[in-house]
């Protein structure tokens, strides 16, 4: 995939930030577009996409339970 994107789950990452899901959403989004910036006429749809990708990633590490711990990610 894209080896600038960090892992977010425990135990890999203690805390993750609001920045670090930013930051790997619109790596996913530059790497499945194609695009490091997108043109004028496309920047809705790319800035539309960083935003869902990174809403899907909070509820996933908001629902993921990391084995051994028994609690979800957003019980800690």
């Amino acid at each position: 995939m894209c080896r600038s994107i960090k892992t977010l789950r425990q135990p890999y990452a203690e805390v993750v930030t609001e920045t670090d899901i930013e930051a790997a959403a619109l790596q996913y989004v530059r790497k499945i577009s194609g695009f490091r910036a997108p043109a004028a006429h496309n920047a809705a749809a790319f800035d539309a996409a960083v935003a869902a990708v990174a809403e899907a990633t909070r509820n996933l590490l908001d629902q993921l339970v990391v084995k051994g711990s028994g609690q979800a990610a957003a019980d800690r």
